[in-house]
Parts: structure tokens; C-alpha cells; sequence
């Protein structure tokens, strides 16, 4: 295949993946998120039902419980799935367990809400914060229904069933989220940070544009794009983390390639700081007109480098992106600089500074898209 038809097929993934990052809205039927949003609806009712069924044939008093826990924990990804079933499961065992115990001192509201109240306290003790109202609704279902029988052991039969119902419906979504078209949520996470670095190269994009006198709204726009999507891969790497591992995609590459994404978002916040700062002009002569053809070329290296890196992450290649033209790029700057600093008193003293600001920035710019495809490999050992 020729560098231009490699660029052009490259080309139509980027139109891809931005599509589906939403910097490209279209009017469908159908679109991917709809698709995904009926698909779980599908995989939650098949989950319900296969778990009420199975408690109906085991024997369970109040067999739905069961499928209200399946449609609880079932999520988008699978690693979601596996944090959501275990909040559940510790949230059900310890309100099981307080609700039994303080059942034997009778019906009274003080002995109930103080039941709650120590469930709860219980689940953050222990960390466990999202399992802390559960197992106060646990507490509430065994200690305020009907009971039937007296004794010991009649204060347990409840709490058993209820952690067997809701034990059920965890397992049966956890084999539904699996392995009937699973999605994972390291899968998910690589596309999202493919999308990230191309949103971030819109940012980058409005940024040096405003540098040249172009208006700010396009930049906002990108930045609340990018921050969405940055949002969206710390939820994606929580579940990761949850998640059984499989395929090539490894944990501890996905995890160094969001930290560099975070890094680089530093780094633009930087870069436009450093863009808005006064731009002094003094006779018609500009230091930064000066270096306009360096810093354009090593805007679209950068602009390139962006491209690179999010192409290296969606197809999960770690070969080394295409550097030599940010090398080069940064080298003819810092050129160009060296040779017009014996005429600096000809320019402002403010736009110096400015111009030695953003060509900082730009420098750390490049090394974060050099370092992240190299040493995200390097991670796993």
C-alpha cells in the first residue's frame, strides 16, 4: 500500500472515530449508542428472566429479587458489571447480616433504624461506600416484611434467601455481560483514548489558530469535547480495573497512555495561557511574525503528531510514531530563534517572552506525543 493511500484509509478511521467521539453529529436512525443502549436493554430483560426462572425451580420464596439484582448490576461493559455485582453482593451480606441479628430483639422502629444505621456505618469502615445504601435496603426489606415462625433460626431463614436470590442474579448477569456479545471495557477504553488525543488535537488546533487573531468560541467548543471524553476514560478505566484480563489490551499501557492524555491536557492549558498574553507590537515589527513559518511547520508536526499517537492507540501497534518531523521541526525553531537573538532589542520585551513561552510549551507537546507510544509498551514490565 502507497503513503497516500495508507493516509487516505487512515483518513476515514479518523473520520470514524471522531464520529463517534461526537465530533461529527449526524442525524441517524440507529446510531452506535442506540444500538448499544437496546442491545444492554436486551441483555438485561434476558438476564431477568433466566434468573426469575431459576429461582422459581430452586424454590425461593419471592423469586424476583433475583431478577432485580440481574437488572442492577448488568451494565454496558463487563468491568462495570463486576464492580456493580460486587457492591451489590457485600452490600446484601452485611445488611443480611445486621438485619438477622437485631431481628431477635423484636419490631420496634429504634431497633430497625438502628440496624440501618450500623449496616451502613459498617460499609464505610470498610471502604466500602457504594455498598453502604444497599445494605441499608437490605436491612429494610428483611426487617420491616411479614416473617412467619418464631425462634433462632426463623430470624436467618429470610436473610439466607434473600442473599441466595440476590447471589442469583449476580452470577446470571455476570455470564449474560461475558459472554453473549460482551463488551469490554479495556476495548472500550483504548477507542476512547483514540478519541481523546484527536479532540485534544482540536484543541491544540483552536489554540494556535486564536494565537493568530482567530476567535475563541471554536476553542471552548473543542475543550468541552475533550473534557467530556476525559470524563468518559476515568469512568472506562475504573471498570477496567474490575475486569477479568483479556486479549493484548494490557491494563498498566492503558492506564500510562490516560495519564498522558491528562499530562498533555496540562500541557495545552499551558500552551494557551501562554498564547494569551499581551501582543506587543513596536514599529510594525513582530518577533512573532518572525518565526511565523517555524512555528506553523511544528504546528502540523504536532497537528500530525496527535494523529500518530491516536492511529498507534486504536489499532494497538506500539511502533514508534513518526518523529522525525517533530524533531526536525522543534530543531529549525529553536534554529530560526538563535539566529535572530542578536537582534531581540528590535522587539518588544513582552512579546519576547511570550513567543520563548509558547515555543516552551510546544517543546513539552512534542516530547509527550514522542514518549507515549514508546514507553507505554515499557509499562507492562
Amino acid at each position: 500500500m502507497t503513503r497516500l493511500s495508507q493516509k487516505q484509509s487512515w483518513s476515514r478511521e479518523v473520520a470514524v472515530i471522531r464520529k463517534q467521539a461526537g465530533a461529527e453529529q449526524q442525524a441517524q436512525f440507529l446510531t452506535p449508542e442506540k444500538r448499544a443502549m437496546l442491545l444492554l436493554a436486551l441483555k438485561t430483560a434476558m438476564a431477568a428472566g433466566i434468573s426469575y426462572g431459576i429461582a422459581l425451580m430452586a424454590g425461593f420464596a419471592d423469586g424476583y429479587w433475583g431478577s432485580i439484582s440481574a437488572i442492577i448490576v448488568l451494565q454496558s461493559n463487563v468491568g462495570s458489571t463486576v464492580t456493580a455485582s460486587r457492591d451489590r453482593l457485600l452490600g446484601t451480606l452485611i445488611g443480611a447480616f445486621f438485619g438477622a441479628v437485631f431481628s431477635i430483639f423484636g419490631e420496634g422502629i429504634w431497633i430497625y433504624l438502628l440496624a440501618v444505621v450500623i449496616a451502613m456505618i459498617t460499609c464505610s469502615l470498610l471502604g466500602l461506600k457504594n455498598s453502604s445504601r444497599l445494605a441499608g435496603v437490605t436491612v429494610t426489606i428483611l426487617m420491616l416484611v411479614h416473617r412467619t415462625g418464631s425462634g433462632f433460626w426463623s430470624n436467618w431463614i429470610l436473610p439466607m434467601h434473600r442473599v441466595g436470590e440476590v447471589l442469583l442474579g449476580i452470577v446470571v448477569a455476570l455470564l449474560i455481560a461475558t459472554f453473549v456479545f460482551p463488551s469490554r471495557a479495556r476495548a472500550r477504553l483504548r477507542d476512547g483514548l483514540a478519541q481523546e488525543f484527536l479532540l485534544l488535537s482540536s484543541v491544540f488546533n483552536a489554540i494556535m489558530e486564536e494565537l493568530q487573531g482567530a476567535p475563541a468560541a471554536r476553542l471552548e467548543e473543542a475543550w468541552r469535547e475533550a473534557e467530556a471524553s476525559e470524563e468518559a476514560n476515568v469512568q472506562l478505566l475504573s471498570a477496567a480495573r474490575n475486569e477479568p484480563a483479556t486479549g493484548s489490551i494490557a491494563l498498566e499501557s492503558l492506564s500510562f497512555l490516560h495519564q498522558s492524555a491528562r499530562e498533555l491536557i496540562e500541557a495545552l492549558h499551558a500552551l494557551h495561557l501562554a498564547t494569551k498574553s499581551p501582543d506587543v507590537r513596536n514599529d510594525g515589527r513582530s518577533y512573532l511574525a518572525e518565526l511565523e513559518p517555524e512555528i506553523r511547520a511544528l504546528t502540523l508536526a504536532l497537528y500530525n503528531g496527535f494523529e500518530s499517537l491516536a492511529r498507534t492507540i486504536h489499532h494497538w501497534k506500539f511502533e514508534m510514531a513518526a518523529t522525525s518531523q517533530l524533531e526536525e521541526s522543534v530543531a529549525k525553531l529553536e534554529a530560526k530563534m538563535a539566529l535572530i537573538r542578536p537582534r531581540m532589542l528590535e522587539f518588544p520585551q513582552q512579546e519576547i517572552f511570550r513567543v520563548y513561552a509558547v515555543q516552551l510549551h510546544l517543546k513539552q507537546i512534542a516530547r509527550l506525543l514522542q514518549s507515549a507510544p514508546i514507553e507505554a509498551p515499557k509499562a507492562l514490565s
